[in-house]
């Protein structure tokens, strides 16, 4: 391709960045063996193209290119040191060895991702390491935009990604998905990885934001990833489950930043397409009769999907399933949403019965929603100053400004 105007040659590298960045590094760790050099090989790259496409225009296959260029880049800094390092002499030689080995060919690279997400999920590090990696590495987001998504210093997450690292190397962990004995357990892991990651975009632990639309993309960018690379009906299932609560979005906040409940959401905004998808994968996932709890939330989210109206919900199948849910994979959570189920199909004298029964089993005490669902039970059978109790106990543990304020809304109503 000739030569482009440093601005636009500029942009085109920033979107192949982004999108390709992940391809890259993942075959880079592969070929050098080390994540940091790896990284740091990459930037070199991407630093390389700036400075030369200008000149000799964009290459026809840029990801082979700055692959080819990386891969270069970190020989040339090994041969460097390999001058004081003996064993740096030695990687130096079995690299340059493999040097005209055919890597970039699309299904290895799709193979490279794969075994990276894997590596970045492992089980010996803290679960907040593996978010952090992963975001870091297979998306291709920033320390300060990680950083910023989870209201944390990006000193804090730099931390963390350099702990994370350190583990990998010092740990020796292999760079491969795991053999087929290994691979439910493991794979349960990188799902646990990309649900945090939406749920934390879906509903913001804190800030002023309802939602963090770019954390639960890349979460669905993760989802069909994964799907491509290893289509289990689990998960199937949970792409199944983002798209369907994702589709609801836009209907969730007011103009102004408001939170909107889900009797009193707009339907119409609500994304067809992305309901149309996830329901097309919620029946493939279910086909397999091998569904776990990602499915089985996908498809209490498709019976909500499916109803024009909360008065029209179908909620003894949610209730159903729901029941379903806490067998398979029991926890205070599934049984207060089971709870709420119940109210909406028995009225909410039976749901404050199972809500309360839940609150005296423990584990929700610093759940804010739990104290908030009892207090609308209590707010709908007109017992309002128990309804203002719970309100105010579930104020004090939500640190989300729009949940704040309408939490703060209620208990005003109330007096």
């Amino acid at each position: 391709m000739p030569p482009n105007a440093p601005e636009e040659i500029s942009r085109i590298i920033e979107t192949l960045y982004r999108s390709e960045s992940g391809r890259i590094l993942a075959t880079l760790v592969r070929l050098l063996g080390d994540l940091d050099i790896a990284e740091e090989a990459m930037h070199e790259a991407f630093a390389a193209a700036l400075d030369t496409w200008p000149q000799v225009g964009i290459p026809d296959k840029p990801r082979p290119w700055l692959i080819s260029t990386a891969r270069f880049k970190a020989i040339d800094g090994m041969r460097r040191r390999a001058r004081f390092d003996s064993a740096e002499k030695d990687l130096t030689l079995y690299l340059e060895a493999r040097i005209d080995e055919t890597t970039h060919e699309d299904e290895e690279i799709e193979d490279d991702r794969l075994r990276l997400i894997f590596t970045c999920c492992h089980p010996a590090l803290p679960p907040e390491a593996q978010v952090a990696l992963t975001l870091r590495e297979v998306c291709g987001l920033t320390t300060e935009e990680i950083a910023r998504a989870f209201l944390v210093p990006p000193a804090t997450l730099a931390q963390r990604i350099v702990r994370a690292r350190a583990v990998i190397r010092d740990k020796a962990i292999p760079y491969q998905v795991p053999a087929a004995q290994e691979l439910p357990a493991r794979l349960g892991a990188v799902l646990l990885v990309v649900y945090l990651v939406f749920t934390e975009g879906y509903s913001a632990a804190a800030g002023a934001e309802v939602t963090r639309a770019e954390l639960t993309g890349e979460a669905i960018r993760l989802g069909r990833l994964l799907t491509e690379l290893q289509p289990e009906p689990e998960v199937t299932g949970l792409l199944s489950l983002m798209l369907l609560q994702e589709s609801r979005r836009a209907a969730r906040t007011s103009p102004t930043g408001e939170l909107i409940l889900l009797e009193n959401q707009d339907r119409s905004l609500w994304n067809r397409e992305q309901i149309a998808e996830g329901v097309a994968l919620l029946e493939k996932a279910l086909k397999s009769r091998r569904f776990g709890p990602y499915t089985l939330q996908a498809a209490i989210a498709a019976v909500h999907a499916g109803a024009e109206s909360v008065a029209a919900t179908d909620w003894r199948q949610i209730v159903a399933l729901y029941d379903q849910l806490d067998r398979i994979q029991p926890s205070p959570v599934v049984q207060l949403n089971r709870a709420v189920a119940i109210a909406m199909r028995d009225g909410p004298e039976a749901g404050l019965t199972h809500i309360d029964a839940v609150l005296e089993q423990g584990g929700l005490a610093n759940y804010y929603l739990a104290h908030a669902a009892r207090a609308d039970m209590c707010r709908r059978l007109g017992r309002t100053a128990e309804a203002r109790s719970s309100y105010e106990k579930a104020l004090a543990l939500t640190r989300q400004e729009p949940e704040r304020q309408f939490l703060e809304e209620r208990i005003r109503q109330l007096q």
